[in-house]
């Protein structure tokens, strides 16, 4: 059975907010309620490979302190807009 877009997006939605550190749940849950419902397909493909990843990585990737994976790139760019005063003081 085929996941529907929307029981996707829910998915991913849940799976944001509940990371296991505090300030990876408030980033991407910040993130996933302003811009998974505007994704394509294959953006919100590599959104759910990115939340696949070890929470330390995404927020070493968001904060600046890790070398970013080329396909994530841009994904972890549009998340480190929304993530000033989370990851370093605004």
């Amino acid at each position: 059975m085929t996941e529907t877009r929307e029981a996707m997006i829910k998915r991913m939605r849940m799976r944001s907010m509940r990371r296991g550190i505090k300030e990876m749940d408030l980033i991407l849950s910040a993130f996933s309620n302003g811009h998974l419902a505007e994704m394509s397909d294959d953006g919100l493909a590599l959104y759910d490979a990115l939340l696949a990843e070890n929470d330390h990585d995404i927020y070493g990737w968001i904060g600046g302190q890790f070398v970013v994976p080329d396909r994530y790139a841009i994904l972890i760019d549009k998340i480190a807009q929304g993530a000033n005063g989370v990851t370093r003081p605004a």
